[in-house]
């Protein structure tokens, strides 16, 4: 349940509701907003029970139930979108952010000729994987913490802040470390220790649909990082499992326009993963975008064809700037724009 404060409420009046939740064994969850203070309340008891609790408690004006499974990332809790900062770009609003990068880090010299290439493109923020899931135990499965290194390295030189998988509670730590932001991948949507690792971290999450999840699963799989009070989590639609056998996955362009109803999280799109063919990923880029989508996150190689992960549905950086330019000219259309980038020149320092 929500209980919303009176506008004029004191701050000691807020911390006596807040106080009063613990002590009845429920997790309080503050939201300031630009009238009023909400306490949100969370837990396994019964909400009916407890209203009476604080229905008359000085400074409280009312008390709302929220009827969603998932409370803290439903619309119900914040009506209005939510937004961050990350290092010069701002996640979620009117802007759209675009994340671009290879699938894994193979090398230290071609991860920084791609970064370069990919904030000249128009690219807000550089992905690429150091720890790596793969199907097959024999693929490659990642460089570690050198790839972590090396990542650090081309956010030095480019200016673009990292985004990187997390595939357990122990590269949790270590991630943090190095990446901006920290990726929970499709197949790890639903461990629920590493999401809880995540959401104490108190570090941005970028948080990947399951491939055969719906999308309560991955609300509620939000709520787990998000009852941490860790409210900086981007949500990120990347299609699911079907018959269809044309693509990698379906892409569920259903789910952009239905998440950011039911949601106040910021939702992207991962063209990629979602068709697993370069030729189709600009199409669906694009229609990402036109259906509400707040950003996405593309691969990217200057040698695809030589990549040791996903070469086949990464994009060359010249289909990359022209995938930016389409998509930008999509935005205007729809009364939004790419996201303006206040990243330091490193060239300047």
């Amino acid at each position: 349940m929500m209980i919303i404060m009176n506008t004029d409420a004191e701050q000691k009046q807020v911390d006596k509701v807040v106080k009063k939740v613990k002590a009845l064994g429920f997790d309080p969850h503050i939201v300031d907003g630009e009238e009023r203070t909400v306490v949100g309340v969370g837990g396994n008891n019964p909400f009916i029970a407890t209203q009476g609790h604080f229905s008359r408690m000085p400074g409280v004006d009312r008390i709302l139930p929220i009827s969603r499974p998932y409370k803290l990332c439903s619309r119900e809790f914040i009506p209005e979108d939510s937004s961050f900062p990350l290092d010069g770009i701002h996640i979620g609003g009117r802007g759209i952010v675009i994340i671009a990068g290879p699938c894994a880090v193979e090398d230290r010299g071609l991860l920084l000729e791609i970064a370069h290439a990919i904030k000249e493109a128009g690219a807000h923020a550089l992905r690429g994987g150091a720890f790596k899931p793969r199907t097959s135990p024999y693929s490659f499965q990642g460089h570690g913490e050198k790839a972590l290194k090396w990542l650090a390295e081309a956010r030095e030189a480019s200016g673009l802040p990292i985004v990187t998988e997390a595939m357990s509670i122990e590269q949790i730590k270590l991630v943090a470390e190095y990446a901006d932001v920290i990726q929970i991948g499709a197949r790890n949507m639903q461990n629920y220790s590493l999401l809880h690792a995540a959401g104490a971290s108190q570090h941005p999450v970028l948080l990947k649909r399951g491939m055969s999840s719906t999308v309560e699963e991955l609300l509620m799989a939000a709520e787990y990082i998000l009852s941490h009070d860790n409210r900086r989590v981007i949500l990120c639609e990347r299609g699911i499992r079907t018959f269809e056998r044309s693509t990698r996955n379906t892409t569920d362009i259903n789910a952009i326009p239905v998440l950011k109803s039911l949601t106040h999280l910021p939702v992207i799109l991962d063209p990629s993963h979602a068709t697993g063919n370069w030729k189709y990923v600009t199409a669906v880029a694009r229609a990402g975008i036109a259906a509400g989508a707040d950003g996405l996150i593309v691969e990217v190689h200057t040698e695809p064809e030589n990549a040791l992960s996903d070469g086949f549905q990464s994009l060359k950086p010249e289909r990359f700037a022209a995938m930016v330019t389409q998509i930008r000219n999509i935005a205007q259309a729809i009364d939004r724009d790419i996201a303006a980038s206040t990243h330091a020149d490193p060239a300047a320092k």
